[in-house]
């Protein structure tokens, strides 16, 4: 698991630099879907899906392990890269109110 996570933000890291902000408030204002001032899972989720989107070629919500970087491992489904992006939501959720504020997006997940 830690070995997928590596893999993904290896190449996130191209794709992160394209959406590049200043400030957590401009990061907390591109993810925000809806403009209420704050970040729900679905946003989050579907901000963070870029990484999966841009390696699966094919677009059928499965990370086969020839689009996996390397081209090995164990194929990816879509609800389970989500999964993972939403126990990172969780974590960052400090108030448990689900959403993320953005002194909640800007501290690393506990």
């Amino acid at each position: 698991m830690k070995r997928l996570a590596f893999l993904f933000l290896a190449l996130a890291a191209p794709l992160a630099a394209q959406a590049q902000v200043a400030a957590t408030g401009d990061y907390l204002a591109r993810m925000d879907g809806d403009g209420d001032g704050r970040i729900a899972l679905d946003e989050y989720q579907d901000w963070m899906s870029y990484a999966f989107d841009a390696m699966d070629r094919n677009r059928d919500g499965m990370l086969a392990p020839e689009e996996l970087p390397g081209g090995k491992g164990k194929p990816v489904a879509r609800a389970e890269y989500r999964a993972r992006i939403a126990a990172t939501f969780n974590k960052q959720d400090v108030d448990r109110d689900g959403f993320l504020s953005a002194k909640e997006l800007s501290a690393p997940p506990r």
